[in-house]
């Protein structure tokens, strides 16, 4: 089995950032949606005012996981960890790689004074809930997503 190494992101893993979230949106049937740019990820994950961070996986040198994370402040809970995405290549899935990123950013929200973290998950990837399940998290019925798109 190959080891695998878990590691933050940095500036020179941004290309292979944006191509697992093209990945993930290809499997999410919704790869037009991606209109990110590395010079846009460039600028917000290492401008002045950074507003996300990053965790990468790597195996033998291969970036084949990510887990892309922001702060958020709950006026009921406090500052909190927003996982945007948890993404494991296809070919590396299965191998456990998906949990030491979890873990991981479970780790970063800690360290971080968070009171917890927080995440969505489509209704139909039963791969990514039971996932999660492993982990006593409360899915939320209630709430319903909205965004406004400029």
């Amino acid at each position: 089995m190959s080891s695998f190494n878990i590691r933050k992101g940095t500036k020179d893993d941004l290309p292979a950032a944006l191509e697992l979230i093209r990945e993930l949106a290809l499997y999410e049937k919704a790869p037009e949606e991606v209109t990110n740019t590395l010079e846009m990820m460039e600028r917000d994950g290492f401008g002045e005012e950074p507003v996300f961070g990053f965790i990468m996986a790597e195996s033998e040198s291969m970036i084949v996981g990510m887990s892309l994370y922001y702060f958020r402040y709950s006026t009921w809970k406090g500052k909190r960890l927003y996982l945007e995405d948890l993404i494991v290549t296809e070919k590396f899935r299965g191998k456990g790689i998906g949990k030491l990123l979890f873990e991981q950013t479970i780790e970063t929200a800690k360290s971080t004074g968070c009171t917890g973290v927080m995440w969505q998950v489509l209704d139909w990837n039963e791969p990514a809930i039971n996932f999660y399940k492993k982990y006593n998290t409360q899915f939320d019925k209630e709430w319903v997503n909205c965004n406004i798109n400029f």
